[in-house]
């Protein structure tokens, strides 16, 4: 029996997840916090790093005392090519350095399961090796898909990981209208690392974190 937080504002309600049903409810949950996420006027946000291929953007979150980030870029990738990456599944380990391994608990269906996985230290192990426990959602989005997740209050905890928390988190992927074959890629995250670290060491990995280890052009 999973026990999920409640997605839709600050206000978190614990929810038992017995089977597909509340599965069900719960993405459509997520998946309309992550669309809502998209609709945030521009001037609400705040450049935080410009890089040569990707900008990322941040405010202050709703979920807990920290910030929501926003990065956005282009891909040469078509849209279930750049989501294949992204998703649970092995091609998220073929690019992702910072995550270490990953497992699937639970599926519910092809585009609905709960993954385990861990990540490396980083900043000279300033920050340490984190455990995360997600649900995980993908689903189509106008002419292109929507991955996105949260973290569960997962009981099992492993000693040597210090369990992190993932507030409503996605990325939309679409196609270019003027290049189908090119990918515009918008992130949202929104991670409590938790432990005691420098709020400026967290920052700093979110910038890192953030940009994928793709081809990726500046949009």
């Amino acid at each position: 029996m999973l026990i999920l937080v409640s997605v839709t504002g600050k206000r978190k309600k614990e929810k038992k997840m017995e089977g597909l049903p509340d599965a069900a409810v719960f993405a459509t949950r997520l998946k309309n916090t992550l669309i809502q996420y998209h609709s945030i006027e521009d001037d609400k946000w705040r450049v935080a790093k410009k890089m040569k291929d990707v900008t990322i953007w941040r405010k202050p979150s709703e979920e807990f005392n920290g910030y929501l980030f926003k990065a956005q870029g282009v891909i040469d990738d078509i849209v279930n090519s750049v989501i294949d990456h992204i998703r649970p599944g092995p091609c998220r380990l073929d690019w992702d350095s910072l995550m270490t391994s990953m497992d699937i608990l639970e599926h519910f269906e092809e585009n609905c399961c709960v993954m385990r996985y861990t990540t490396a230290g980083q900043l000279w192990n300033i920050i340490s090796p984190r455990e995360f426990v997600d649900f995980s959602y993908t689903v189509g989005y106008e002419e292109g898909l929507l991955s996105c997740g949260v973290s569960l209050d997962w009981s099992e905890k492993r000693p040597e990981f210090i369990r992190g928390y993932n507030h409503p988190c996605g990325w939309f992927c679409v196609p270019l209208k003027d290049n189908p074959h090119q990918s515009l890629l918008t992130g949202y995250i929104q991670t409590d690392l938790r432990g005691m670290i420098p709020q400026s060491a967290v920052n700093t990995a979110m910038y890192m974190g953030q940009r994928p280890y793709l081809p990726v052009k500046s949009h």
